[in-house]
């Protein structure tokens, strides 16, 4: 009989309390960076706007293609009851702003510039962007866009309701509840994050809404926008130098 040799186990060392809490901690900051890079990046899928730089009114532009073209804005003429008033005419007692965001199959496009501005119109080309205002021999619609951010002001001699119906009228393009502007497609809107039943033309423009068009499919879910004017149209510019402003 045989002795053979015994071979000893090499001995595990105990694991440290603090060593173990600290491995306990590592793990948990890894998941926690993982969700957050993932709603980064979810985010980033979803909005075109996200990270995009801010324009000369404060607000992040929308860097997408125009729905359609500034030049089918109405020259002057009455628009359902809404006036174009020159520079020396302009009585604003009543100055809102309501952001919009249009998705056609999915993908963004944006009111641009300048829409409910008649010609000829005044381009200000400043560091954040190009503002568009009315020119000497030109003149403004109560509702109007004056940069590429999406926001429609709402500038009218005293408070009253207008609706986004009223909007693309001025702006001569069609909105109905199966058509915006050349897009068609069944429309589906949203006010504030709740969907609109009614006809999108009887949208409000409500005071800080925010207003969400989908054409066609896939219907893109409402997309927050949290925005503040500043500059020239914000609280206390030159842009309305009475009333209320937002």
């Amino acid at each position: 009989m045989s002795d053979d040799p015994q071979v000893d186990e090499p001995a595990t060392a105990p694991t440290h309390p603090a060593n173990r809490a600290r491995r306990w901690w590592l793990a948990l900051v890894v998941v926690v960076a993982v969700a957050v890079l993932g709603v980064g990046l979810g985010l980033g899928l979803s909005s075109a706007n996200d990270g995009a730089p801010v324009g000369p009114e404060g607000v992040a532009l929308q860097q997408v293609p125009d729905l359609a073209p500034v030049t089918s804005t109405a020259t002057g003429a009455p628009v359902d009851g809404i006036t174009c008033r020159t520079t020396a005419k302009q009585k604003v007692g009543y100055h809102v702003h309501t952001h919009v965001a249009i998705f056609v199959n999915g993908n963004q496009v944006r009111i641009p510039a300048g829409a409910g501005i008649a010609a000829p119109r005044l381009a200000e080309h400043e560091s954040t962007g190009v503002f568009y205002d009315n020119s000497v021999l030109g003149c403004l619609y109560w509702l109007h866009v004056h940069a590429n951010d999406g926001v429609i002001h709402v500038e009218a001699p005293a408070k009253q309701t207008f609706t986004l119906g009223q909007f693309f009228d001025i702006w001569g393009q069609p909105l109905s509840p199966t058509q915006v502007g050349p897009a068609t497609g069944t429309v589906v809107a949203f006010v504030n994050g709740t969907r609109f039943t009614g006809n999108p033309r009887d949208v409000p423009l409500l005071k800080q809404g925010v207003i969400q068009l989908d054409v066609g499919s896939p219907v893109v879910p409402f997309q927050a926008v949290h925005f503040t004017v500043s500059g020239s149209c914000g609280p206390g510019g030159t842009c309305h130098p009475t009333g209320e402003h937002s």
